[in-house]
Protein backbone atom coordinates (compact mmCIF):
# COMPACT_ATOMS: atom_id res chain seq x y z
CA UNK A 1 0.00 0.00 0.00
CA UNK A 2 2.80 2.42 0.85
CA UNK A 3 4.41 1.57 -2.47
CA UNK A 4 1.22 2.50 -4.32
CA UNK A 5 1.09 5.87 -2.58
CA UNK A 6 4.75 6.46 -3.42
CA UNK A 7 4.16 5.59 -7.10
CA UNK A 8 1.15 7.91 -7.28
CA UNK A 9 3.16 10.74 -5.71
CA UNK A 10 6.08 10.18 -8.07
CA UNK A 11 3.83 10.43 -11.11
CA UNK A 12 1.54 13.19 -9.82
CA UNK A 13 4.33 15.73 -9.27
CA UNK A 14 5.61 15.68 -12.89
CA UNK A 15 2.02 15.55 -14.12
CA UNK A 16 1.17 18.68 -12.14
CA UNK A 17 4.24 20.37 -13.61
CA UNK A 18 3.23 19.40 -17.14
CA UNK A 19 -0.31 20.70 -16.61
CA UNK A 20 0.94 23.96 -15.07
CA UNK A 21 3.42 24.46 -17.90
CA UNK A 22 0.70 23.83 -20.47
CA UNK A 23 -1.64 26.31 -18.80
CA UNK A 24 1.11 28.96 -18.68
CA UNK A 25 1.91 28.44 -22.36
CA UNK A 26 -1.77 28.62 -23.22
CA UNK A 27 -2.17 31.85 -21.25
CA UNK A 28 0.84 33.43 -22.97
CA UNK A 29 -0.56 32.48 -26.38
CA UNK A 30 -3.94 33.98 -25.51
CA UNK A 31 -2.24 37.18 -24.38
CA UNK A 32 -0.30 37.40 -27.62
CA UNK A 33 -3.45 36.73 -29.63
CA UNK A 34 -5.31 39.51 -27.80
CA UNK A 35 -2.42 41.93 -28.43
CA UNK A 36 -2.48 41.09 -32.14
CA UNK A 37 -6.26 41.52 -32.29
CA UNK A 38 -5.93 44.91 -30.60
CA UNK A 39 -3.28 45.96 -33.15
CA UNK A 40 -5.57 44.81 -35.96
CA UNK A 41 -8.46 46.83 -34.57
CA UNK A 42 -6.21 49.90 -34.34
CA UNK A 43 -5.22 49.45 -37.98
CA UNK A 44 -8.86 49.01 -39.00
CA UNK A 45 -9.79 52.22 -37.18
CA UNK A 46 -6.90 54.11 -38.76
CA UNK A 47 -7.95 52.85 -42.19
CA UNK A 48 -11.55 53.91 -41.53
CA UNK A 49 -10.42 57.42 -40.55
CA UNK A 50 -8.25 57.71 -43.68
CA UNK A 51 -11.05 56.46 -45.96
CA UNK A 52 -13.53 58.85 -44.34
CA UNK A 53 -11.16 61.77 -44.82
CA UNK A 54 -10.58 60.76 -48.44
CA UNK A 55 -14.34 60.63 -49.09
CA UNK A 56 -14.77 64.03 -47.43
CA UNK A 57 -12.11 65.52 -49.71
CA UNK A 58 -13.69 63.94 -52.79
CA UNK A 59 -17.07 65.35 -51.79
CA UNK A 60 -15.56 68.80 -51.30
CA UNK A 61 -13.90 68.56 -54.72
CA UNK A 62 -17.23 67.59 -56.31
CA UNK A 63 -18.90 70.57 -54.65
CA UNK A 64 -16.21 72.90 -55.99
CA UNK A 65 -16.59 71.47 -59.50
CA UNK A 66 -20.37 71.89 -59.34
CA UNK A 67 -19.95 75.48 -58.17
CA UNK A 68 -17.65 76.20 -61.14
CA UNK A 69 -20.15 74.67 -63.53
CA UNK A 70 -22.96 76.74 -62.04
CA UNK A 71 -20.89 79.91 -62.31
CA UNK A 72 -20.05 79.15 -65.94
CA UNK A 73 -23.71 78.64 -66.74
CA UNK A 74 -24.65 81.94 -65.11
CA UNK A 75 -21.97 83.82 -67.03
CA UNK A 76 -23.18 82.60 -70.42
Amino acid sequence: MTGLVAVIMVFSIPLAGIITSHLQTQTKLKGKMISEQLELEKLKHENFVIETQKMRLELEQMKLEDTKKDNNLLLK
